[in-house]
């Protein structure tokens, strides 16, 4: 792993609320890296980053989640980050649901809460409607491949990034999408940094029938920065809006500013959403 991937993960690690746990669960399909804090025995919450970012990223909502949960950011078996890809392949929905099964078996919970950004939005809705009984309750930031596909100028602009992925070409495609939005730049400076590093290509399939997404057993909030290039939001949320799901929109936010980036009273949102009753 880059020695300035690794330098700049511990500096943005080093600003994470105190105290804050680091430790690694075997499973299956490797070693999987987790960041914890908040109260001990509060009701347990993992936190899914987005494709080509880490855990880290989710430093200020772990902060205001810690306050009343127990919060478990994990880096993706296969993508950037502290996690290792040393078990069997995630090739296949499947394999993510066995995956953060044994994840939650070696937190010891039988349950928890999910809050996932852009593809991490994706797993945790596939793992709620594969796992309704482990899955408390859904908390979706602008995730990917759920209600709406991406917009083809969004996916023009990340085809150089994509075809051949380099920091300068991420930092420079962040710069575009984020479009002078407040952004924390410790966090898009790790995302930029982690284009240089080996990845496994991401398990991905056909968005969830509306027949699916109807039968959805968990409580789920999802949340859509007004200013995103990723999808149409306004199409994402009349057709989630539609299911019954219950959606709101941050203003001066846009997809990749998430989830480092959270207007205030959107945390304010999370926290009674996830709030116990």
């Amino acid at each position: 792993m880059s020695v300035i991937f690794e330098a700049a993960y511990d500096a943005l690690l080093a600003t994470w609320p105190h105290p804050t746990t680091v430790s690694e669960l075997p499973t299956p399909y490797g070693t999987t890296h987790l960041l914890s804090h908040g109260v001990e025995d509060g009701p347990p919450v993992l936190l899914l980053p987005g494709g080509g970012a880490t855990a880290c990223s989710w430093r200020t909502t772990a902060a205001a989640l810690g306050r009343t949960h127990r919060v478990h950011a994990v880096d993706l078996v296969g993508g950037p980050g502290r996690s290792r890809a040393d078990g069997r392949p995630i090739r296949t929905v499947t394999d993510l649901t066995v995956w953060l099964d044994a994840v939650l078996d070696g937190l010891g919970v039988t349950s928890a809460a999910f809050c996932g950004h852009s593809y991490g939005g994706w797993i945790a809705l596939r793992y709620a409607l594969a796992a309704p009984d482990r899955t408390d309750r859904l908390v979706l930031l602008d995730p990917t491949g759920c209600f709406a596909g991406f917009r083809p100028g969004y996916l023009l602009r990340a085809l150089p990034m994509l075809l051949r992925p380099t920091r300068a070409r991420t930092a420079a495609f962040l710069t575009w999408e984020t479009a002078g939005a407040e952004h924390d730049r410790e966090v898009r400076r790790l995302d930029a940094l982690a284009a240089d590093l080996p990845r496994h290509r991401p398990v991905t399939g056909p968005r969830p029938t509306p027949t699916r997404l109807a039968a959805l057993g968990p409580r789920a909030l999802l949340l859509l920065p007004e200013g995103g290039r990723a999808q149409d939001v306004h199409r994402v949320a009349a057709s989630a809006t539609a299911l019954g799901l219950r959606t709101e929109f941050l203003t001066g936010a846009t997809h990749h500013t998430l989830p480092a980036t959270l207007p205030t009273k959107a945390l304010t949102d999370i926290l009674s959403f996830l709030k116990p009753t």
